[in-house]
Parts: structure tokens; sequence; C-alpha cells
């Protein structure tokens, strides 16, 4: 997995972008045109905005490949109240919470509050989605046990969410988790594992098809 990251230093705020995590979402060009400018440069001005329309803005990136940064150091963006993934159609898992994603051997390959992590097997950044989906992965992204009644009784508490990337394998987590479908279709999981190698029939859950398809990922 790579990262590179740019800090663009405003007068009280310093923006930070993962070009590596950045999948153009846009919700930072349409949203405040006159700080994200792709063809300016610098394209990002921090000076343009003010910390609050900053912060706004730098949450509705779903990657995490932008941060804000406070002049003294802190980081203002709220830790989310509860861990979840939601699914995109013919797109990645975009995962919310105070999230870790860590190999099979226990090493931290990342934590933030939003990642994008590939879910069609494309990506040449695995686990994390680098926009290889576009054109290339069909799937509408709706839960197969939607309306299923075994989470109902299931609370989340708190955000914590490990996701554990199985060399050759799926996405698995042995916390509590929300999964919302791109229907907006809701299940409550205590525990699941999530295909990575966009071959399952059952997506976005693992069936064990990765082991046919001759899946290869670290």
């Amino acid at each position: 997995m790579e990262t590179k990251t740019h800090a663009y230093e405003g007068t009280d705020a310093t923006v930070t972008w993962d070009k590596k995590r950045c999948i153009h979402f846009e919700a930072c060009v349409h949203g405040l045109p006159d700080v994200f400018d792709p063809n300016g440069r610098p394209w990002i001005k921090p000076d343009e905005a003010d910390d609050n329309a900053l912060l706004n803005v730098i949450q509705q990136c779903p990657t995490g490949a932008l941060h804000l940064r406070l002049a003294d150091g802190t980081n203002p963006e709220p830790m989310p109240t509860e861990a979840s993934v939601t699914v995109d159609a013919d797109g990645p898992l975009y995962v919310r919470g105070d999230v870790t994603i860590e190999t099979q051997d226990g090493d931290v390959l990342l934590r933030d509050t939003r990642i994008a992590l590939c879910r069609c097997g494309l990506s040449k950044n695995k686990p994390l989605c680098d926009g290889s989906h576009e054109n290339r992965f069909t799937d509408p992204g709706a839960l197969p046990d939607a309306g299923a009644s075994d989470g109902d009784a299931i609370e989340i508490e708190g955000a914590t969410l490990t996701f554990t990337a199985r060399t050759n394998g799926p996405l698995v987590t042995q916390d509590a988790l929300t999964i919302i479908g791109a229907d907006g279709d809701v299940v409550t999981k205590p525990k699941a594992a999530l295909c990575r190698c966009g071959h399952s029939k059952n997506k976005p859950y693992c069936d064990g098809s990765h082991r046919d398809a001759g899946f290869a990922a670290p």
C-alpha cells in the first residue's frame, strides 16, 4: 500500500492531500471550488474559506485523501459515533469509524476515520481503492440479506472497526458494524467477511470465489 501526501498551508489551517488515496470523488471541487481548483497552482488554497467550511467539505471526502489540521496542530474532525460500511454501486466500500486496516500478521497499514476499500480486485494499491473499478467493474451494491432479522438485536457500541486483509482472500472484521447498501438498505452484523476479489456471487460478502479465481493480494 502506497501513500503520497502533500500539505497545503494556509494562515489558520493546513489541508493535507494523499494523492494515492484520491479517486476524484470531487466532493471538494464541487463543495468549495475557490479552495479546490484542479487547474490552479497550487490546486488547494485553504485561505479561500474559513475553517468550518473546510471541515464540512473535507469530511465529505469518502476516501480519507483529504484532512484538515488547524494552526495549533490539532485535527478538528469529530470521530464518527458508529462503525459503518457503505457499498458503492460499481465501486468501493466506503468505511467510516475509528477504522484500522491491518495485515494478516497484525501489522497496521492504516488508521483513519474515512477509508475506501477495493472490492473489484483491480486496484494497484490494495487493499485501498485507486479508482481502477471505473468502467471495469459492475455490481449494483445491493445487500443480499437486506431485511434479515438476525441483526435486529445487535447494538453497535462505539466506532471501533478493524479489518484484516487476508492474504489472497477477503477483508475480515470481528467487530460489529452497520452495512449500508447502495440502495439505502441497512444490515447490522456482529462480524463480516467482505469480498475484495470482485468475483463473489454474494457481494458484498465473500463466498470463497477468490480461490477459484486465483485472486492474489498480500
